[in-house]
C-alpha cells in the first residue's frame, strides 16, 4: 500500500513540477544589470533589466494590482528617446526612457489588440 501511494504521489508530482517549470515567468537575477527604474502614477514600479551573457531584456513590474515579469523585449532609439517594448499575449507593454523635454521623467503605455488601454507619467528613481 505505501509503495502505490508514493508511485501515485510521484506520478501526480512529476506533471506538475514540468509544468511549473514552463510556466514561470522570465526572472532576473545576477545574470542581469538593471538598465531602468522608474516610478509610475498609480503605484506602478517598472524595472527593465538587460541579460549580461545574452543581451535578453527583461520587464519587472509591480503594482497595486500585482507583479509582471516579462522576457523578450526589444529596444528602439525614436527622436532621441528609447522605449522598451514587451508583448504578453494580446497586450503590449511600452516604457519610454525620458522624454525630449525631460530626461528624467518617462512614460508607460499599454496596448491590448494595438488599442491604448493605459497611459501613465514616470519619473526615473
Amino acid at each position: 500500500m505505501k509503495t502505490l501511494l508514493k508511485r501515485s504521489a510521484l506520478l501526480l508530482a512529476l506533471p506538475i513540477s514540468v509544468l511549473a517549470n514552463f510556466s514561470l515567468r522570465a526572472s532576473a537575477d545576477s545574470t542581469a544589470g538593471i538598465i531602468l527604474s522608474t516610478k509610475c502614477q498609480g503605484g506602478y514600479n517598472i524595472n527593465i533589466w538587460q541579460n549580461y551573457t545574452s543581451g535578453e531584456l527583461l520587464y519587472r513590474a509591480t503594482n497595486p494590482n500585482g507583479h509582471l515579469s516579462l522576457g523578450k523585449g526589444t529596444k528602439q532609439a525614436t527622436e532621441g528617446v528609447r522605449v522598451y517594448k514587451f508583448r504578453n499575449r494580446n497586450y503590449e507593454y511600452w516604457v519610454w526612457d525620458g522624454t525630449l523635454d525631460n530626461p528624467q521623467s518617462g512614460t508607460l503605455e499599454v496596448y491590448k489588440n494595438n488599442r491604448i488601454l493605459m497611459k501613465k507619467a514616470c519619473r526615473k528613481s
